[in-house]
């Protein structure tokens, strides 16, 4: 499926220009707090967003190569779903190094101002699977359980709605990273979001029947990555307390 609003628009393609303009709005309000200047989350938007969403094309074409390869072209119809996430952090995380690297500013304050927005920014991003009939999970072969939100129907058939499961996963981070920022220490910003996004993804990609998986191994990339992430944003931040307590004793 690929939905079009008055048979022109892709609907996919408007909720991400939507996620993009809510993200700059977001951005804009942390920009003074962390030091940063007026209009860097214009920047932001126009030196992070085209590595992300490059990022996460690649990451899906990558493992769901046979889709493309007799089709070259497909590639660039990203209108018409095939987006990773974790595809479009790590393309993202090079597009602001490259914006800090050209306008001299902090790396980590331009991170710390974008990650709840970005929660927010999937959260908005994850009813483009809906529209597409696409990141749903397992059958749902129980009538009592074939109603929304526990279940969508595509194509006829019901399945667990994990694309909605993420999404409100997603809306509790933000509103968490969103209250708590304030409180933030310089660098916070991503550990905190690996734990908090990991912990959800690790859950919900286990329900999901469309994984991407490390060759015939059986092993689903996002559930690895994501544990991954969870252990090493926790690490961090007790490492980096740890630290700013012991620092805090010898003085």
């Amino acid at each position: 499926m690929n939905p079009r609003l008055f048979g022109v628009l892709s609907v996919y393609g408007m909720l991400i220009a939507l996620a993009i303009l809510v993200g700059v709005i977001l951005c804009g309000k942390n920009e003074e707090r962390l030091g940063l200047p007026k209009g860097t989350g214009i920047d932001m938007a126009l030196w992070a967003v085209p590595a992300a969403l490059i990022g996460a094309r690649l990451y899906y074409v990558a493992f769901r190569w046979e889709l493309y390869a007799d089709d070259l072209l497909a590639v660039l119809r990203v209108w018409e779903g095939g987006l990773a996430i974790y595809g479009g952090v790590i393309g993202g995380l090079i597009g602001t190094w490259l914006l800090a690297r050209a306008k001299r500013l902090s790396f980590w304050a331009l991170v710390d101002m974008t990650v709840p927005t970005l929660l927010l920014g999937q959260a908005i991003g994850r009813w483009g699977n809906f529209f597409n009939g696409e990141a749903y999970g397992n059958p749902v072969l129980e009538e009592g359980l074939q109603f929304f939100p526990y279940a969508v129907n595509v194509w006829g058939h019901w399945y667990q709605a994990t694309f909605f499961y993420e999404s409100l996963w997603d809306l509790v981070g933000f509103l968490i990273l969103w209250k708590t920022r304030k409180k933030w220490r310089l660098g916070d910003g991503l550990p905190l979001y690996c734990v908090i996004y990991g912990l959800g993804r690790i859950w919900i990609e286990g329900l999901r029947s469309d994984s991407l998986y490390i060759g015939a191994t059986g092993i689903r990339v996002s559930q690895l990555l994501s544990a991954l992430m969870v252990v090493g944003g926790t690490i961090y931040l007790i490492l980096t307390r740890k630290h700013t307590r012991g620092a805090e004793l010898h003085e």
